[in-house]
């Protein structure tokens, strides 16, 4: 239910505010709800490691993960 709290809208107004909150209903009822959104690909951690990070082993205790 949609309430008009304050001023006075004509009903083409009205119509056009009704209009826009019901594509936007019918847009996230057609989203899945638990798939996430694609990442973009300047938030992609892979892109800043040139090359693989070193297996752990007896001495990863002393490597960077961030080679120079």
């Amino acid at each position: 239910m949609i309430k008009v709290v304050r001023g006075n809208p004509t009903p083409e107004e009205l119509a056009a505010a009704l209009a826009v909150v019901r594509a936007r209903a019918a847009t996230a009822a057609a989203e899945p709800s638990g798939a996430e959104p694609p990442r973009a690909a300047w938030s992609d951690p892979s892109r800043i490691a040139s090359h693989r990070l070193p297996h752990p082993g007896p001495a990863s205790w002393g490597r960077t993960y961030w080679p120079a």
